[in-house]
């Protein structure tokens, strides 16, 4: 089982597309640059896509739209 759930992350971005386009970036980021938000230990999944999409869900990247 994913975590965390697709469902869940569809409730805070609202498109598959988008949601894998910011978690893609933030996993490139990750292992580019071995800049985390949170610490090592904190994170469930062990690569750089499973803790991406683990900020998502925590809240710790902001998902701006076109309007803002």
């Amino acid at each position: 089982m994913i975590y965390p759930s697709i469902d869940k992350l569809l409730n805070i971005v609202d498109s598959k597309y988008k949601l894998v386009h910011i978690v893609a970036d933030r996993a490139k980021v990750m292992q580019e640059h071995h800049h985390y938000q949170m610490n090592e230990d904190e994170y469930v999944s062990k690569k750089a896509i499973g803790r991406a999409l683990e900020e998502v869900d925590k809240g710790l990247i902001t998902i701006k739209s076109k309007e803002e």
